[in-house]
């Protein structure tokens, strides 16, 4: 019969987990000891550490057939381990098992938004100083959005002054100059990421790190109103909303992937092998560099603003591309690789 599930079962498990591997050393280290002594030494009840026992009956070695089992002799109320699998021996890590512990320890080390870093560097040290030569090079853990300006802006939030940064927003393709006041640093998605009160926008506001192409330290400290708060992103960045313009496309096989990448709101079967897709976004010109970006079996249904500009959108470039000289001077500087749709859904409110 399955007991039934009670609060806090995942505890008692872990406490009972801790009890089994202490137990075969405690036993080994007295054998023959009456069963009502050993239950008051680990503070237990006699029912209880028979059925330990009982469990630790089936439990060993792969193979799991006689010789690979603990296995116990019982004379009345007194126990003997008779073989212990090789629980006396303290656990010991393998080369690659410190290794992976290490890097997790680092990479953990160096994300944005950890609370207490000083302790994940006091267990990292304890770490590398057990395992000594088990981890022969040095390893070096760097994020894929860990550059020189994450830790630039890690440093500057953490001093508590309040921020001058040079943003660029990608939504208006344009840069502004901001004084903001720190909340914290997070990852979200594998991008940095800086929440702060924006004095601009009178507003809690998120600063991608890759985004931001300047950061000065002002001489006061941050003052953020009692009103902020930091945003909830626990299911990412972007948070759909009914008051966001809902834009729906048409989509081919081909282009199937945007209903996994992107969160869509409606999907329905269209004609053929076309689907109508609609999803939520905060700016319709995101909308449209987006639209222009993917390939021809994606069309515009709604709105029709979107439709016309992604329109005239297109046969300007074709124009641009049938008059000889007539070609934009493709972008250059910081900005040239970010003013094209990234893999964001869209500008989410309260992203600047």
């Amino acid at each position: 019969m399955t007991r039934p599930a009670t609060r806090g079962g995942s505890r008692a498990s872990a406490d009972r987990l801790a009890r089994l591997l202490n137990l075969v050393p405690y036993l080994l280290a007295r054998p023959g000891i009456e069963l009502a002594e050993a239950a008051g030494d680990l503070g237990v009840t006699e029912r209880q550490l028979r059925e330990d026992l009982e469990l630790l009956w089936v439990c060993g070695l792969p193979g799991y057939g006689p010789g690979d089992l603990i296995d116990m002799a019982f004379d009345g109320d007194r126990v003997t381990i008779t073989y212990d699998a090789g629980i006396d021996r303290p656990l010991r890590l393998t080369p690659d098992e410190a290794l992976a512990l290490v890097v997790a320890l680092r990479m953990l080390a160096e994300t944005p938004g950890v609370t207490n870093r000083e302790a994940v560097e006091r267990a990292l040290a304890k770490i590398e100083h057990a395992a000594g030569d088990l981890v022969a090079a040095p390893v070096e853990v760097r994020l894929p959005a860990d550059t020189r300006r994450v830790a630039e802006l890690r440093a500057a939030v953490e001093s508590g002054q309040a921020l001058r940064i040079t943003y660029y927003t990608a939504a208006r393709d344009e840069t502004t100059d901001r004084v903001v006041d720190p909340l914290r640093m997070l990852m979200v998605g594998g991008r940095a990421y800086v929440e702060a009160w924006c004095r601009r926008a009178e507003a809690v506001r998120l600063f991608r790190a890759d985004r931001i192409d300047a950061v000065t330290e002002l001489d006061e400290r941050a003052a953020v109103p009692p009103q902020a708060r930091p945003h909830d992103l626990t299911e990412g960045v972007f948070r759909p909303s009914p008051d966001l313009p809902l834009i729906t496309l048409r989509i081919g096989r081909g282009e199937r992937w945007l209903t996994e990448y992107y969160p869509c709101e409606r999907i329905e079967a269209g004609d053929g092998d076309h689907w109508l897709v609609s999803l939520r976004v905060t700016d319709l010109g995101w909308a449209r560099r987006f639209v222009l970006g993917l390939g021809p079996d994606v069309a515009v249904v709604a709105p029709v603003e979107l439709a016309e500009q992604v329109r005239a959108a297109a046969v300007a470039a074709l124009d641009a591309y049938a008059t000889p000289g007539a070609l934009p001077v493709p972008p250059i500087g910081p900005h040239a690789s970010r003013a094209v749709p990234s893999a964001d859904p869209a500008v989410p409110a309260g992203t600047q």
